[in-house]
């Protein structure tokens, strides 16, 4: 498993949904159901300051975990990718190694 920080495009269908990733030099193809989940930031650990009455969605995260494909490849590739709202990046932070999505499946199912 990588973890790191890489920018990334997105695009999105008229009605919201993720379909496409273009990663620098390849693009990929969103599949459907993406995870979505928000965290927050530890804005306390940061030097800005955001002038009164304005922030909303500068403390929260919004976390995809998307399953992606490369176009004429049958492997899918697991990230992680977190958008800055509001609309701002999108940046890949990480990547699953499918033999590590294996174990944590067995885990699971042995009640780990």
């Amino acid at each position: 498993m990588g973890i790191f920080s890489e920018g990334i495009e997105v695009v999105s269908s008229p009605d919201g949904e993720l379909v496409q990733l273009s990663w620098p030099g390849a693009c990929y193809s969103i599949e459907p159901h993406p995870l979505c989940w928000y965290e927050r930031r530890s804005w306390w650990e940061s030097e800005s300051r955001v002038p009164p009455g304005e922030g909303a969605g500068l403390v929260d995260l919004q976390m995809w975990r998307l399953q992606v494909r490369r176009a004429g490849m049958d492997d899918e590739l697991t990230l992680d990718v977190v958008h800055h709202l509001p609309a701002g990046p999108w940046r890949v932070i990480k990547i699953y190694d499918a033999v590590e999505e294996v174990f944590e499946r067995e885990e699971l199912a042995d009640g780990a």
